[in-house]
């Protein structure tokens, strides 16, 4: 679909509507096309925010999406270029990602997962055809295209994709998400179309037993076993896997790229082409059990940003946890966090937008958004970040805590005496759980979220230590941001060892 030639200005063609999502430099909205009634979804970029390097990322993402035309391949429809603002025009998928869907099924089986990865390497291996290669394949990027069941699966977000001749291998620069990084970008090496099926391989693990192959929440062990393909088949959940499925794995996890399974060939295998008769039709109860957690996982501590740059030795600097003054507190290896170092000198303070996938938000992804900002305020709280908790809280939060002895208390002075007199400074560690958090809906710009916070520390004699509050808390949306404008803590619960003020205000 073609933009009409008498029209150039994006508002002649299109009704604008709501909100789906937002990044660093771009929006995301539905709207509607004027000419048929036809609903999209619109990536609305800020050119005038964007460096010279971001702006011709951003063609290159337009001109790539402009030549995959697949029914597994979330399609750019019309690409319109004003003066400050760039326009995508993608298919609006609401079907939410594949991974959140599975869990919700009655029914999971070894066929089901067949099914999902012939969808998903159908998009790859039209990608492959094209000389495209999507370098950042994870369960973020893999939509459905309704709520419909047996809706097809989608692959979307082409912004770290790139262009290859034939069978080129070179190198590309350091880029994709680390749980899903094959060995030869870790090394360095040159590489090409076979990067997308190593992170099919560790996808098609996840989708058979809820887990990835490889995990550590230290980077370079990580990156280490990556690198040495150190994974295995554990029981007992691997035991009821046919060997067909782990043979498909071996070929995709083959550390030689050269030796590494293709798109088409894979396809080709037995457990795909034959699923009826080699694939397994028992319910995977275990596996869909696993893949709650893994999905909790990435959605609470993942997708808070969805950007970081490498530094030249892969230490990546987690966004999420950086301090006021820019220094690192601790490296991620979060699985839903994209990285990318194009290996040159130029200023990155713009960064890569990829908090953008064209996916309709839904009651239960704004729910989702609640509950990861309330991760990343006490993220703040634990690491004694007062400018990172001030930037997510209203300059006039109003709060009802133990520590106000029954007032109601205003304005960031009262938090601030805690953050720069008891936070951090007699204990060893924090960590912070968030158990049955329930978010209200307030409308789309307002949300009230209630949980329970269980708390464990080191005290400095190095003793262990646990509590537990209530806490409600009440979000504002203001533009694109949301920021908490009041909270209601109930006094702290004593599991075990001594009271909180003996090492840190339980709230700050």
């Amino acid at each position: 679909m073609a933009a009409q030639a008498a029209c150039t200005r994006f508002s002649d063609n299109y009704d604008i509507k709501e909100e789906l999502g937002t990044g660093a430099f771009s929006i995301v909205k539905r709207c509607v096309q004027k000419s048929t009634g036809l609903e999209f979804a619109a990536k609305i970029i800020n050119t005038k925010k964007l460096a010279t390097r971001d702006f011709q990322k951003l063609e290159r993402e337009a001109r790539i999406c402009r030549k995959l035309q697949h029914p597994n391949i979330v399609r750019l429809h019309d690409s319109i270029q004003e003066e400050n603002y760039h326009y995508l025009v993608f298919d609006l998928v609401t079907g939410g990602e594949l991974f959140e869907d599975i869990v919700a099924r009655e029914f999971y089986s070894e066929a089901d997962a067949s099914h999902c990865i012939q969808q998903i390497l159908e998009s790859v291996n039209h990608c492959h055809q094209n000389g495209v290669v999507h370098r950042d394949l994870k369960p973020e990027n893999l939509l459905l295209a309704s709520k419909a069941k047996g809706a097809a699966v989608k692959l979307a977000d082409f912004g770290l994709a790139i262009e290859v001749m034939a069978e080129q291998q070179a190198w590309f620069g350091f880029a994709g998400t680390p749980g899903y990084l094959s060995p030869e970008v870790l090394k360095k090496e040159p590489y090409g179309k076979s990067v997308d099926i190593w992170a099919c391989g560790v996808i098609l693990y996840i989708l058979l037993v809820g887990y990835p192959p490889f995990w550590d929440e230290d980077q370079h062990r990580l990156y280490s076993q990556i690198k040495a393909g150190a994974f295995d088949y554990p029981s007992p959940e691997w035991d009821t896997v046919t060997p067909e499925a782990k043979n498909l794995i071996n070929q995709m996890l083959t550390v030689n790229p050269y030796k590494r399974i293709t798109a088409a060939e894979a396809l080709k295998h037995p457990w795909i082409c034959q699923r009826e008769r080699v694939a397994s039709v028992v319910h995977r109860q275990e596996t869909v059990d696993c893949l709650k957690k893994f999905n909790a996982r990435r959605k609470l501590k993942g997708a808070i940003l969805t950007t970081m740059l490498a530094t030249r030795n892969f230490s990546s600097k987690s966004m999420i946890t950086k301090k006021g003054d820019g220094s690192q507190v601790k490296e991620s290896t979060d699985s839903s966090t994209t990285i990318e170092d194009d290996d040159v000198k130029e200023d990155k303070k713009g960064g890569v937008d990829r908090s953008t996938t064209v996916i309709a938000k839904d009651p239960e992804a704004r729910r989702q958004e609640i509950i990861k900002m309330t991760e990343q305020l006490i993220e703040a709280i634990n690491n004694g970040d007062f400018d990172a908790y001030t930037k997510i809280c209203d300059p006039h939060l109003t709060a009802f805590e133990p520590e106000a002895l029954g007032n109601l208390v205003e304005g960031m002075d009262f938090h601030k005496f805690y953050f720069e007199n008891v936070l951090g400074k007699n204990c060893k560690a924090i960590n912070t759980t968030i158990l049955n958090p329930h978010v209200h809906l307030l409308g789309d710009d307002a949300a009230c979220i209630a949980y329970v916070r269980l708390t464990q520390f080191i005290d400095k004699q190095g003793h262990a230590h646990t509590h537990q509050s209530e806490e409600t808390r009440v979000w504002h949306k203001r533009g694109n941001k949301w920021q908490n404008v009041h909270f209601h803590r109930s006094a702290t619960g004593q599991i075990s060892g001594a009271t909180p003020f003996d090492f840190v205000n339980p709230h700050k």
